[in-house]
């Protein structure tokens, strides 16, 4: 039976942010991809943008198989950064990828103290089915002193909706998103878990 191991990626005993890097890759590709088709080259654009504090991963057998960032209103996941995007894709895809992703990874949260936001859950294609995303929320609902969590789906991400759904997590709120036919999703579903539920 496979074993999943989870920490803290600040207390990680080795560098982890490369193969932190490759499972978010992995798991936004498709949403990448608009940038550059070249894994390596987006693997080299974010490994150093994660925000270890805030950043979970899992462990199948010894290797990073999954990863679940918990930010809250001080600490966003991977407040993205111009140089490094420039450095991979070049001034302007740099640019334009720096322009799309800040309004996703650097705006403050609107939440209180209380409050932790899960984002930039992903899992390696062949690993998924095994339950890794689910002991990663399982794990950080149990650790984390936060009482209530919030997250965001699309509606296109059918699968996601059903697993937070499955663990409790219920719909609050529906924004349609106003560039509907470029992103490939008509809504941003936002979804809630409180210890009491």
């Amino acid at each position: 039976m496979d074993s999943i191991a989870i920490y803290n990626m600040a207390e990680a005993g080795r560098d982890v942010r490369y193969e932190v890097a490759e499972v978010f890759v992995d798991g936004y590709y498709e949403e990448l991809s608009y940038f550059t088709k070249d894994r390596s080259t987006l693997i080299s654009a974010f490994k150093d943008l994660f925000s270890s504090e805030v950043f979970y991963v899992a462990e199948l057998n010894g290797r990073v198989a999954g990863i679940l960032a918990c930010s809250n209103n001080r600490q966003r996941a991977m407040p993205v950064e111009l140089e490094p995007l420039q450095n991979a894709f070049g001034v302007q895809t740099g640019e334009l990828a720096y322009h799309v992703m800040t309004n996703e990874f650097n705006t403050a949260l609107p939440y209180d103290d209380k409050t932790g936001y899960i984002e930039c859950v992903a899992t390696l294609t062949r690993d998924r089915g095994k339950g890794i995303s689910s002991a990663l929320l399982n794990y950080v609902v149990e650790k984390l002193p936060y009482r209530r969590y919030v997250l965001e789906v699309t509606d296109a991400n059918e699968a996601a909706h059903r697993i937070y759904s499955k663990l409790g997590f219920r719909e609050i709120e529906r924004k349609a998103e106003s560039n509907a036919e470029i992103v490939g999703f008509k809504y941003r579903i936002y979804m809630e878990w409180t210890p009491e539920d």
